[in-house]
């Protein structure tokens, strides 16, 4: 994948299938972080990545629960979403050490508000919505940060 890409989506099925491909070619021990207005298509975003994966249970936001873990693909999937969490240290709880530098693959939803304990070594997404461009348009770009840690 190069340093960054940009894919303008039209659709929900758009952002879908480009999550999918990042999920196909994902592998062990990446974190992706999402960032994103609420209704961006964040968690659509890691349901298309899952499938990718080869994940086919359903896929949905842990925001009360901040981590949910998938094994049923080709690598385990932790999925974040630390929407809720009023401090890093609730991050402790979860020990997200031994997933962010684990064998499977993360994605951390609103990846901002724990910015200090992700890896200098990450797959940055950000989607962005542009009423001007319709109702479904989005502008994801995708950008390594750093080098992997």
């Amino acid at each position: 994948m190069p340093y960054c890409t940009i894919k303008e989506s039209h659709s929900p099925e758009e952002t879908y299938e480009f999550a999918k491909r990042l999920g196909q070619e994902s592998r062990s021990g990446e974190v992706y972080t999402l960032t994103g207005d609420l209704g961006a298509g964040k968690t659509l975003f890691a349901q298309g990545f899952a499938a990718g994966l080869g994940i086919h249970e359903t896929v949905s936001s842990p925001t009360f629960t901040i981590m949910q873990m998938y094994e049923g693909g080709r690598l385990p999937f932790y999925h974040f979403d630390v929407y809720r969490i009023s401090s890093v240290d609730e991050m402790e709880e979860v020990g997200w050490e031994d997933y962010f530098y684990g064998d499977g693959v993360c994605i951390v939803e609103w990846a901002e508000l724990v910015e200090e304990i992700l890896p200098a070594g990450r797959i940055a997404i950000r989607i962005e919505k542009d009423p001007n461009k319709g109702f479904d348009y989005r502008r994801i770009t995708v950008e390594r940060t750093g080098k992997a840690d």
